[in-house]
């Protein structure tokens, strides 16, 4: 079977590779509640401003939106409520460590269904400083003059 059918994306967080440097990923699974899925299926999910915290031996992502689902009955979940990430053990203390020693910090990169799961992608990150951004800015402009220039040349 083709990797792209069995993964549908449903969000991506674009600025995270703008804001942090991705040093190491992990798939994680999260624990969501019937009403949730079907609203992630109808693709309506924001985890733009979302990070991972580490409580109590768990991981949570904190700040992901998942609007209600509009079918569904009154008895809805909060759209901001933390979600608890299922991860390996050796996972969870080896994100504990990074944030705690060494300055890093934990985002979502993107989401997306694995077959009949969802699947958040995070990322061990550390953050950018604002020469850092300057510098990536010039590098996609330049990018984009020389195919921009490679395209007038080829016609």
């Amino acid at each position: 079977m083709n990797k792209d059918r069995r993964h549908k994306l449903i969000a991506q967080n674009k600025k995270a590779r703008y804001n942090y440097f991705l040093e190491e990923t992990f798939q994680a699974g999260i624990e969501l509640f019937g009403m949730e899925v079907k609203s992630l299926r109808a693709g309506r999910c924001n985890i733009t401003d979302s990070y991972v915290e580490i409580k109590d031996g768990q991981a949570y992502v904190v700040n992901m939106h998942i609007s209600p689902y509009e079918y569904a009955n009154i008895l809805q979940k909060d759209p901001m409520r933390k979600r608890r990430l299922l991860l390996h053990k050796r996972e969870i203390n080896k994100l504990f460590a990074a944030i705690t020693r060494d300055g890093y910090t934990v985002v979502p990169v993107k989401i997306y269904f694995s077959g009949p799961y969802v699947k958040l992608d995070i990322a061990l990150a550390k953050g950018k400083k604002l020469h850092d951004k300057r510098h990536e800015i010039a590098k996609k402009d330049a990018r984009r003059a020389s195919e921009k220039e490679f395209k007038i040349k080829n016609l």
